[in-house]
C-alpha cells in the first residue's frame, strides 16, 4: 500500500535526547552550581581533547563565539574580513558587530565552500582576516587558505559551527586558524539547546576570549571588577551537562548521520535532475544537513514548487542558504543589487534541504526520495 500524507509525516530536524542526557541535566539541578560551575569547565576540557586544541571557551551560541573571536583577534572598525556569502548570516553579522566590513568571495560550485582561487584578488591593504566557513560540515581547502593567510599576514578564524568532527587531511577542523568556533543548536550534530564553543592554541587569545564571555572579568579579578568591556555570553552548567552527555557518544552520532546520508545518496544517485553533495576524498565530512540541488536549467520557481509538493505530502524541507549579500539589510547597507556573486546566487535558487536527523528511518528516507523524484519528474514533464 502506498504511503499517504496521513500515513507519514517527516520533520526537517529533531534533536536526539536520551535518558542519560535528561539524567545529566537533572543532576545539575540538584546542585547549587547552575552557572559558572564545574560542568562548564569539564565540558571545555573534554571538548578540547576531542577537537585537539589546548584551550576551549564555552559560550552561549556559535554567533557569540564568532563575535568574541573577532574581538580577541583584534579586528576593529575599518578593517576588512573576507568570508563567504553562502552561509548562515551569523558568519558575516559577527564581522559587522565589530564595525569591520565583510568582503565576500564567491563559492566553488562543487563544494559550496569559499572559492580559494578567488580570495587573493579580494585582498586589500585593509584586509585583516578570513572567516572560513565549513559549510554543511564539509571542510574548506585549509592548505591553500593557510598559505594565503601566511603570505598576506592574515588571521584565520574558522566557522566550524556546522562541522563538528569534520576532518581535512586527517586533522579536525577548528584547529587550523587562530580560533575555531562550534555551535550546539538543536539541529547540530550534538546539542546543548543553545550554546557554542571557541577553541584555540593561543594562550593570550584564550584569556581574552574567556574574559569577554563573562562581562570582562578575569579569573583573578575580585567580584564585580571588570578589566574590559565584555558580554554575557556565558554557558550555564545545565547546557554544559547536556553537551557533556552528548559528547560521550559523538562518534556514534556522526556514524548514524553518515549512514543516513549514504542511504539518501544511494536512493538519489540515478536522478539526473539532482546534484548530490560532493566530498573530496581527502576530507571527512561531518553531516550537518542533507542538501541537494536541482541542476542548472531549473530555477527558483521550480525549486519552490518541489518544496511545496514535499510539504503537501507531510515532508518538511527548507532552503539552505539564501545569499547573505542579498538579505534586505545587506542590500540597504552595501547597495547589493544581485549578480555580484553569480555562483552563490545560482545555487541558492536551487537548493533543497531534506529531512535529516540521527534517528531518521530508511522507510522515511525512501518516502522522501520517492516524493522528490515524482516532484522533479512532474516539473521536467511540464518543461517539455
Amino acid at each position: 500500500m502506498s504511503m499517504s500524507r496521513a500515513q507519514l509525516r517527516v520533520p526537517l530536524s529533531r534533536p536526539e535526547i536520551t535518558k542519560r542526557d535528561v539524567d545529566q541535566v537533572l543532576s545539575v539541578l540538584k546542585t547549587p552550581n547552575l552557572s559558572l560551575g564545574p560542568k562548564v569547565r569539564e565540558f571545555e576540557k573534554k571538548f578540547g581533547e576531542y577537537i585537539g586544541s589546548e584551550f576551549s571557551v564555552a559560550v552561549s551560541s556559535g554567533t557569540a563565539g564568532l563575535h568574541i573571536s573577532l574581538i580577541a583577534a583584534g579586528i576593529k572598525e575599518g578593517d576588512e574580513v573576507i568570508t563567504t556569502p553562502f552561509s548562515f548570516i551569523a558568519s558575516a553579522n559577527a564581522i559587522l558587530y565589530v564595525r569591520a566590513k565583510p568582503v565576500f568571495v564567491d563559492i566553488d560550485e562543487k563544494t559550496l565552500n569559499i572559492d580559494v582561487n578567488k580570495i587573493e584578488e579580494r585582498i586589500t591593504k585593509k584586509t585583516r582576516a578570513i572567516v572560513v566557513v565549513h559549510v554543511f560540515g564539509l571542510p574548506s581547502e585549509m592548505d591553500k587558505i593557510s598559505e594565503l593567510a601566511e603570505k598576506h599576514d592574515l588571521i584565520v578564524i574558522e566557522d566550524a559551527c556546522e562541522a563538528l568532527g569534520a576532518e581535512y587531511k586527517g586533522r579536525k577542523v577548528g584547529t587550523f586558524g587562530l580560533s575555531g568556533v562550534f555551535a550546539f543548536y538543536p539541529n547540530k550534530q550534538i546539542t546543548t539547546g543553545e550554546g557554542g564553543m571557541i577553541v584555540t592554541n593561543n594562550r593570550r587569545f584564550y584569556a581574552h576570549a574567556k574574559s569577554l564571555r563573562n562581562q570582562g572579568r578575569e579569573d583573578n579579578s575580585k567580584w564585580l571588577i571588570h578589566k574590559m568591556l565584555g558580554f554575557n555570553y556565558r554557558m550555564s552548567d545545565l547546557h554544559a551537562a547536556l553537551g557533556l552527555s552528548q559528547l560521550e557518544r559523538v562518534d556514534k552520532i556522526l556514524e548514524k548521520r553518515e549512514r543516513i546520508a549514504t542511504y539518501y545518496m544511494e536512493c538519489l544517485k540515478d536522478v539526473e535532475e539532482i546534484e548530490l553533495p560532493h566530498c573530496p576524498s581527502y576530507c571527512k565530512m561531518s553531516w550537518f544537513v542533507f542538501v541537494v540541488r536541482l541542476k542548472e536549467g531549473f530555477g527558483r520557481k521550480d525549486r519552490d514548487s518541489v518544496i511545496a509538493y514535499l510539504r503537501k505530502n507531510g515532508i518538511e524541507c527548507g532552503i539552505y542558504f539564501p545569499p547573505i549579500h542579498l538579505q534586505p539589510f545587506y542590500r540597504k547597507i552595501f547597495g547589493y543589487k544581485g549578480g555580484e556573486y553569480p555562483v552563490t546566487e545560482s545555487i541558492s535558487q536551487r537548493t533543497i534541504a531534506l529531512p535529516f536527523y540521527n534517528f531518521l528511518k530508511k522507510k522515511e528516507i525512501h518516502y522522501v526520495t520517492e516524493k522528490l523524484k515524482k516532484a522533479v519528474k512532474d516539473i521536467k514533464s511540464g518543461k517539455k
